[in-house]
This record gives C-alpha cells, structure tokens and sequence, in this order.
C-alpha cells in the first residue's frame, strides 16, 4: 500500500522540482526515476534540506 500519496495530484510536479532544487543544494545527484541507490543519509539530506527550506519559506511570510 502505497503511503506518500498527493493530497493535492497538481502539485506533483512542483514537489519534484522542490526535490531537485534540494537534492542541488546539499550536493546529492538525484535523477528523475528511480533513485535506489542512494545512501540513507543522501535521502535524508534531500528530505532535511527540504524541510529546512519550508520552515524558513514558512517564517517568512509570518513577518
């Protein structure tokens, strides 16, 4: 059973390219597929750099 199903199915591609951007960011050579042969602490970099960016993208609109 499939558990990271989209809410929202529009925003799909706007969620791969925030990955992309991320994956660039901390330095991970993510491409677009399958991506299995990453380490854990690649994939969770990737996912680390994109809560750190919502969080600041979050405190932002705050001010």
């Amino acid at each position: 059973m499939a558990r990271n199903k989209n809410v929202v199915p529009e925003a799909k591609d706007a969620l791969n390219k925030f990955k992309m951007e991320a994956a660039n960011e901390v330095g991970v050579n993510l491409k677009n597929g399958y991506n299995g042969d990453l380490t854990s602490r690649e994939a969770g970099s990737v996912g680390g750099q994109m809560v750190k960016k919502m969080i600041k993208s979050y405190e932002e609109s705050m001010k």
